[in-house]
């Protein structure tokens, strides 16, 4: 693919911008030097925010629910039209292999659609509470939305949160991360083009964390959207509270997977191989904690760890890899580090996996997937979410260890059970702290269905109906318009 020269800009107020400050991007497969960016100011950030205030307040855009839908089914079309392109660059600077650059494209016109239709669909509600007296409660949005999206998928975690904030009648100003610019350049273009989206009704900067501050700093953004790190949820949390902001936060996991004495084998270690290994385990729902009935324990190991041996990394040029890179050099050495540090302390190697260090790979940022079993589950390794292609492995007897285990964590974002029993899923299920659980599955996900954790894994929804909230506010009104005497 060939590579602009013109630096990738941000988007503010209806027009390109550049900036002061620009900075180069690269290929994590290959370390190649692909582009370079304006990275965004918090001055921007400010220009930003003041463009999408005068839009909430001074266009039609958070009365018109028709026109809200029509834009995001046509910013939709958009992505559909612009698919093939899309892909090609989320592959080459995000590193995945073109079937995950497809899988998460593919999910954005959906999404877009699905809140299309809400825009049109959030009614309040009205009752006639004695004779003559009348309440009403409609919904409003709440105003500026700040859209705060991590690297790992930047397209379709920005329109997860996008979407419903627009749909609710919010004007928006999004943080795209800077690992991930070139995409972000290409991806701001196509649907900020579309046709009935007026200037500052949404704004996308390209933006490192100090400029993003401005975000959390800003009284005029009642509303924040992020998915990020546990660690930065809560510092913005913290942050925010000084203007009392509404925060939706989808935050880190650790997701357990759970494999009962009736399990079909067959069916899941697949899914667990691709559960640990889908973006090189870059990802908040990763497989990374397997629980085994100790009856099947001894075939899982073996038959395991001949699967994760075959997994082939690769750029997304190779058809033949199974796995990308992680997004760079520094996140390699973090992951061997905790996994250093976990068989120092305990924890035993069925695979040790590791970085790519010879051959034509080296000058990626690769990984080869690990398996660690272990006896503690209070190790970092089980404990904490490495954001890298590790899966720890623990032994169980009985369905109430299994949950305990399960449950032994600060995340509770999900949870995939496996079992040919008819009753047993739905009973673990049920005890699990965990926002979403998966029966012999993983990582399905509906547009119409509530996603979001418990615990230490985020507040509020996204998805399904529930995603309006972050971004709305309930006025009830009352009347006393009396009666007609007969």
């Amino acid at each position: 693919m060939p590579h602009s020269t013109t630096p990738a800009l941000n988007w503010i107020d209806g027009a390109w911008t550049d900036s002061p400050v620009h900075d180069d991007s690269y290929d994590p497969a290959t370390g190649t030097h692909i582009g370079t960016y304006a990275k965004a100011t918090r001055d921007q950030v400010e220009q930003a925010i003041a463009a999408a205030d005068r839009a909430f307040r001074n266009t039609s855009w958070r009365h018109d629910r028709q026109r809200r839908a029509a834009v995001l089914n046509a910013m939709a079309d958009r992505i559909e039209e612009h698919r093939d392109e899309l892909i090609d660059l989320l592959a080459l600077d995000n590193g995945k292999v073109k079937a995950e650059a497809a899988l998460e494209i593919d999910m954005v016109a959906p999404k877009l659609r699905y809140n299309a239709a809400l825009a049109l669909s959030d009614f309040g509600r009205a009752a006639e509470i004695r004779p003559g007296r009348y309440s009403m409660v409609v919904r409003e949005p709440l105003g500026v939305a700040g859209v705060i999206t991590p690297w790992n998928s930047p397209v379709i975690l920005t329109i997860r949160s996008l979407a419903p904030a627009l749909a609710a009648g919010c004007t928006a100003v999004v943080k795209l991360p800077e690992q991930t610019a070139q995409i972000n350049r290409l991806f701001t273009e196509i649907i900020t083009q579309t046709e009935g989206l007026e200037p500052g009704v949404l704004n996308m900067l390209t933006a490192d964390r100090d400029a993003a501050a401005a975000l959390i700093d800003s009284p005029d953004v009642p509303a924040i959207s992020f998915t990020g790190s546990t660690a930065t949820g809560k510092a913005i949390s913290a942050a925010g509270a000084a203007h009392l902001k509404r925060f939706g936060l989808e935050l880190g996991g650790k997701t357990p997977i759970i494999l009962f004495d009736s399990a079909d084998l067959t069916e899941a270690l697949p899914v667990v191989e691709k559960a640990l290994t889908t973006f090189a385990g870059q990802f908040c729902m990763t497989g990374s904690r397997l629980l085994v009935h100790r009856s099947l324990a001894d075939q899982v190991r073996d038959q395991l760890a001949q699967r994760l041996r075959a997994v082939r990394p690769g750029p997304a040029a190779d058809p033949d890899s199974d796995m990308g890179p992680l997004i760079d050099q520094a996140n390699v050495t973090r992951v061997n580090t905790l996994v250093d540090d976990a068989i120092a302390a305990g924890a035993r190697p069925i695979v040790r996996g590791g970085p790519v260090t010879e051959g034509p790979l080296a000058d990626g940022a690769f990984y080869r997937p690990t398996l660690l079993e272990v006896d503690d589950s209070s190790l970092p390794i089980v404990q904490e979410e490495v954001f890298g292609p590790v899966l720890t492995m623990q032994v169980f007897d009985t369905e109430s260890e299994a949950v305990a285990l399960a449950n032994d964590s600060v995340y509770g974002l999900a949870a995939s059970v496996w079992s040919r029993d008819v009753d047993q899923p739905l009973r673990v299920a049920r005890e699990l702290e965990a926002g979403t659980v998966w029966i012999n599955d993983w990582a399905t996900i509906y547009d119409e269905f509530e996603e979001g954790g418990y615990k230490h894994s985020g507040q509020g929804r996204l998805n399904g109906i529930a995603a309006l909230e972050d971004f709305t506010e309930y006025k009830h009104i009352a009347l006393r318009p009396g009666t007609i005497e007969p």
